[in-house]
Order: C-alpha cells, then structure tokens, then sequence
C-alpha cells in the first residue's frame, strides 16, 4: 500500500497535468487535420516540359559555356575529364564568372557544401558583399574563394586525428561536381580535410577510389579489348525510400523528433499485409509534394525521373536516371536536404531512417553499379560479337572476385544502427554478403569452369566464343528477374547493393564498391599478362584467369532465399560470416588486408581508418544512448503516469460498484475492472523496473575503456531492454482509455493522408 501511495503522489498527480498536455497534442494534431485541405492549399502546377527547366540553378557546361572565356572552359574541362590542376589565374576567371551568373538569379552568398562524418552535409556561409571604403562596397568572389575555404573543424567527427583546440580544417573545391544554387546560395561542392592533410569527409577518398577504378580499368580496356577508351567512370544510380507523416503529428510523438523512430507503439489491425499501397494511387497531398520536389530536383540538374508507393503506409521511393558516381553521390545528399525543406512546405515531415515504425518495412537505399566508357559503352552489359561478350565477361568475374575476398568491407560500409533493424528482418537482404547473378549466367560460368588449363585448340576456342561466350546476350535477354533476398544481385548491365540503408550516404558503400574492384582490376591485369609472356594469347590467358577465379568465388553465390535459416546455416559451411550487428561489423573493418587495400591505392591511410573506426563505434553508441534515455523519460513521464491515471479511474469505478452492489453481485460485475487494475499494475511494475535496468545499463555501457568495449556493451546489454520497456508499453496502449493516450497511435502515423 505504502508503495502504491508513493507512485499515485509522484506519477499521478504531478504529472497529470503534463499528461494531459501531451494527449491534447496528439488530438489537436488530428483535429487541424481534419480542418485543413492541404490539398488545395498546396497545388503544385508543373510546366509542360520539366526538360526547359533542367539544370537551371547548375553551373552546367552549357552555363559555362555562356559565361568562361574558352582558356577557362577548357581548364575545368581538363580537370573534370582528366584531373588536370586549374591554375590560379584561370581560377580567378571562373570565379568572377561564377559570381556573375549568381547575381543574375539573385544570390547574395557562397559556401564550400561538404559532406563531413556526421552522415549530413554542411556549409559556412560567406557574403559576395564587400566593403572597400568608408561608404562603398562592392561584390566580391576570387579564385582564391572559390578554391579554398576554412571552416571551423573542432566541432565535427575526427576520430582522434587532432586534439580539441587543434580547430583548423579546410575544404576545398571539388570542379568534377557542378556548383549550384540553393535559395540565395552559391553552392560549391568541395572536399574536407584536416590542418595536418587527413580526409574528415566522404567525398576525399571517394574521388581517390574513383581514381584508382579509372586508371584500373581503363588499363584492361586499352590492353584486352579497346585502345580507343581513354577513361573509365563508375556509374550509380540510387534509389531513395523514405516515410512521410504529417508534421502536427510528428511534433505529438518526442522519440520521432529526437531519434527519427517510433520506440513505442502497438501495430494497427491493418499495416502491409493487403499489399494495397505498393505501386498503388498516390494521394493528392503527397503528389503535390513530389511534384514540387521533381521541379526544384530538376533545376538543381537531379534527373529525377521515378516516383511511386511502397509497401508500407506512407512509405515512397524516388529514383533518378544512372550518373557518374561521384555527381551521383553528391545529388542524393543534395536531394535529401531538398525532401526535408519541401516536406516542410507541404506539413509533413520526412523519414530517413531505416526502421521508423515496427511491424512493417523499413526503408533503404539500393545502389545500382556500373562501369561506363569514354567510348560510350557499359562494361557490364554484353555486346554484339565474342570479343565484347569476352570483355563483359571479363568485368563482371572480377566483380565477383572482388566481392568475394572483400565481402566483409562491403558490409562494414552499410552497417549502422539504424539499418541493424532491418537487414534480414525478411524485408531487406541479409547481414550475409552473397551474389546473385541468375541460373542462367551462373550455368555460363560453369561451363567456363570447365576451360582447360593452358592454351587451347582452335575447335575448343571457336566452340568456347560460339557456344558459351555467344549466347551471353540471348541469355540476358531472359534473366531479368531480381532475387530481392541478394544484397548484391546482378540485373541486367548493372550489379544492384540492396543493403545500403536509407540515411546512407552513398559515398561509403561506393568508396569500398571501387576501391575493391580497383584491387581486383589490377590483379588480373597482372595475372593475365604473366601468362601472356609465358606463351599463351591474350585471350587464353584471359580464359584461364577467369576460370580461377570462378572457383574462388562460387562461395558468394546463391541463387535461394537469403531469408532462409538454411542460407544461414548453409553461409557458415561456405565460411561466410554472419554480422548480424554494426560493432561486429566494425570489428572487422581494421582487418590488416583491408587497411593494406586501402594504403596500396593511396585512399586511405592507416591512420585514418582507425579514426573513422573509432567514428563509427562512437556514432553508434551514441545513437543508442540516445534512443535508451528517451524511451526511458517518455515511459517514465507519460507512460506510467498515463496507464495509472486510468487504473485509478478503473478504482474509483470499482469502488462505486461496491458501494451499490452486494459482495456476490459486485464480484461478478468489477471481475474485469479488477483484472485490468491487475494487469496495469503488472505492467507498470515490468516498465519501471525495465527502465531501472536499462539506466543502469547504459552508465555501465559508458563507463567502458574503449569505444568498441563501449559500442559492444550498448549492443548486448542495454538494447535487450527495449523490447522489455516496449512490449509492457504497447500493451497498456490497448488497455488504455483512447483518450488518455498521450503517444500518437500508429494507425493515425500511417493512415492520415
């Protein structure tokens, strides 16, 4: 009795009014909604050609053309194409072109945009204004501007690169991205290092990894099949889920605007199941809002050309046409800073993360890999005679090679918190890094398998080109499903990474993605030119390389279910690892093979991959310490108050019964008041001690002496008690008088348009 006094005084009475405050929120969300049409008050109207207005706030070619003298043209283009260094002097020319076409549209200021650790973009604003004299002024922008800034670096990720008061950091102009026009903003895509010359970005190594691809493949090329192709450029093209919910109700929910999830909340009778909402119609209130998102999307030259339903209630994709990697990357961090501004103007708000509501699909990011020539051809897609066949075939075994041996990098640039929730939760592909390529590819490289060693007879060469290499295109033809269980499936003239989460930036997984197939270029360049000095022709040398590494790689391939518990079972006895959490992961990245990798292609130092290691233990602990304190204070504060605020009305009820009924009538009518009171009661008690224990958890997690001892204790110890907390909460919700509820329920979440 005594402590149910205690926990009436302090969790019913004072934060009554508190709890009453939050459930008045969640309804007046629903009210305002039903007293808006923002369907009319947002209409969008597009142009009858978007293409007039395609690049239209892009420092494009066609915009350089109009504004560089033809010496300034032909030094960016240089340094676009080829990587020549833009002089200061002809920097100075684009500079002051770049300024005259902002003020044209009416900019005031320029910032270096960079993609520092923190997983979103940043920027320092600075104006063109300038004063040079007591009352005048003039604007201003100079080579030197546009090359370099120096933004305050103490405050962003660094792994332990420098100390606190070291604050220098600079960026740098990036000329392969086109600068761009964001409101009154002159944007320059740029670079972000350190005083001391350490990368603190995604874009740094990305470019030096799209280097070594380049100058790797292109080698290949030149050497086997075309010595007209002078450049290779890895192509991506992502696709971008997300969840739109409305932004009143957003506000009524504290664990989505602080973590960017639900962490309570019980299913709704209906969610997915009806697979009524994929590819279905798209309701008008967020058809206005993609609509404007593809115009500002196309202006900023983001050839967005998909959109269209997902699976889950008011879940979505948007899709833009393939590009090079880099421009690609820098386009989807652009266009997810673009989402959340117009959502805004739409009153929704926009989610990113990767597993915002239990119970139905996450969202990810799948990005589409290819490799393209200066020439105009895919490397990844058959030709028209033996010899291309040859060359697809050739740059499509070395992927998987690559894949294989570096199967665990390839998870490690995908793992988050975040997206820990949804790989293999039978929506997404599994932690295990497996290829599918289709029955029928893979019975071509059986039959490649077969090569003998060495040289070849002239029938056995013609049988090989004619019967095997030749029907290449005929086969791709017919192999056009997906196994959407792959986390690295070949579609076609592409290799598809479908475990990329959603918040992702692109940048990671495509750094690995070309820094491994760079390696592995390499190799086989070396490997085939060994045996072509021993005697044998290029093109048996060729066959008997790619004959070893099909046996080498038939490991990573399944053609199955990956949500199997036999994949799992089966991937242990291939030697593949499993690494179901980020700091299994993590543990994995610092593997000496990796670093030599990365040090051998000059993308990363040894010194810099313990410090984005130590970033991303950080970040993770981080992220769940976070998501640990704030599912504790709303148990704590509106849970708990709310549930025994009902319980005493259920005793006031109770109570009354008794004061008019006799004890034989009165047990048989308060049976069920009595067994809720029990109920609530039991629960409450699991939450409160849930809650005890997870606190102590998270001071026992930080007071680990190393981060990955640290990220660890928050995987093990302290995310168990989430679903404990969760399961007692999402009971009482069903207990719980409706209008006594103070969380945002999920059917209004995911069913209000």
């Amino acid at each position: 009795m005594r402590y149910f006094y205690f926990v009436f005084i302090f969790f019913v009475l004072l934060p009554h009014q508190k709890q009453h405050q939050m459930s008045n929120l969640r309804f007046k969300a629903l009210e305002l909604l039903s007293q808006k049409d923002y369907r009319k008050e947002n209409a969008v109207e597009v142009p009858a050609k978007l293409s007039s207005l395609f690049c239209e706030n892009v420092f494009s070619e066609e915009t350089m053309r109009e504004y560089l003298t033809h010496e300034a043209f032909a030094s960016i283009q240089n340094a676009i194409k080829s990587g020549v260094k833009i002089q200061r002097d002809v920097a100075d020319q684009i500079a002051v072109a770049m300024k005259d076409w902002s003020l044209s549209k009416g900019v005031t200021h320029y910032t270096h945009w960079f993609q520092p650790l923190t997983g979103s973009t940043a920027e320092k604003h600075d104006s063109f204004f300038t004063p040079f004299e007591s009352d005048r002024a003039i604007e201003r922008f100079s080579g030197g501007m546009l090359i370099q800034q120096e933004p305050d670096a103490s405050s962003f990720p660094n792994g332990g690169i420098r100390n606190t008061f070291e604050a220098r950091g600079y960026t740098a102009w990036d000329p392969t991205s086109p600068a761009f026009i964001m409101g009154t903003t002159l944007c320059i895509p740029s670079i972000f290092i350190s005083y001391t010359g350490e990368t603190l970005d995604y874009k740094a190594p990305l470019l030096r990894a799209l280097h070594a691809v380049d100058e790797a493949a292109t080698d290949i090329c030149r050497s086997y099949f075309d010595k007209n192709v002078t450049k290779v450029s890895p192509t991506l093209g992502w696709e971008q889920e997300y969840f739109l919910v409305d932004s009143a109700l957003y506000q009524s929910r504290p664990d989505l605007v602080i973590t960017g999830k639900t962490l309570l909340g019980h299913s709704p009778a209906k969610g997915q199941q009806l697979d009524d909402h994929y590819f279905g119609s798209i309701p008008t209130r967020v058809m206005n809002f993609m609509k404007e998102l593809e115009i500002k999307s196309i202006q900023l030259g983001i050839p967005v050309t998909t959109r269209h339903n997902e699976v889950a209630p008011n879940q979505f994709e948007l899709a833009p046409m393939f590009e090079e990697v880099n421009v690609a990357v820098d386009h989807n961090s652009l266009l997810m800073d673009l989402m959340a501004r117009v959502a805004h103007k739409h009153h929704f708000h926009i989610l990113f993360h990767e597993k915002p509501f239990a119970g139905v699909n996450g969202s990810g990011k799948h990005n589409n890999w290819s490799l393209a020539t200066d020439t105009g051809e895919n490397l990844l897609s058959p030709g028209k005679n033996p010899k291309k066949n040859l060359q697809f075939l050739t740059f499509f075994v070395n992927t998987l090679k690559a894949v294989h041996d570096y199967a665990d990098l390839l998870r490690v640039s995908i793992a988050s918190a975040g997206n820990d929730h949804r790989l293999g939760a039978n929506e997404a592909p599994p932690a295990i890094i497996s290829a599918f390529i289709g029955s029928q590819l893979f019975g071509v490289l059986e039959e490649l398998e077969k090569v003998k060693d060495g040289k070849l007879s002239p029938e056995e060469k013609t049988d090989l080109k004619l019967n095997v290499v030749g029907k290449i295109p005929n086969i791709l033809l017919d192999n056009t499903d997906r196994n959407r269980t792959s986390p690295f499936a070949f579609t076609g003239n592409k290799f598809e990474i479908r475990a990329v989460g959603s918040s992702a930036n692109c940048a990671e997984v495509m750094t690995v993605m070309n820094a491994i197939a760079a390696k592995q270029f390499k190799m086989f360049k070396v490997e085939v030119d060994a045996l072509v000095e021993s005697g044998l022709k290029k093109d048996e040398a060729i066959f008997n390389v790619l004959r070893e590494y099909i046996k080498v790689s038939k490991n990573i391939m399944f053609e199955g279910d990956g949500y199997s518990e036999e994949w799992a079972v089966e991937a242990a006895k291939r030697g593949l690892n499993n690494l179901k959490t980020t700091p299994q992961a993590l543990s994995r990245e610092l593997d000496p093979k990796f670093i030599a990798l990365y040090e051998e292609l000059g993308i990363y130092t040894h010194r810099e991959m313990e410090a984005r290691n130590e970033i991303k233990l950080e970040k993770y602990s981080s992220v769940i310490a976070i998501e640990a304190r704030v599912l504790a204070d709303i148990a704590r504060n509106h849970i708990i108050p709310c549930a025994l605020n009902y319980q005493n009305r259920l005793i006031e009820n109770v109570k009354g019964l008794k004061e008019i009924f006799g004890d034989e009538e009165f047990q048989t009518l308060a049976k069920e008041q009595m067994s809720l009171i029990r109920d609530i009661s039991g629960h409450v008690s699991i939450i409160k001690i849930g809650v005890e224990n997870l606190l102590k958890a998270i001071a026992e997690a930080k007071s680990k002496d190393s981060s990955r001892e640290m990220a660890e204790s928050f995987c093990e110890e302290v995310i168990p008690f989430f679903a404990t907390i969760r399961n007692s909460s999402d009971e009482l919700e069903m207990m719980v008088d409706d209008e006594l509820w103070p969380m945002t329920k999920y059917r209004e979440l995911l069913f209000t348009k």
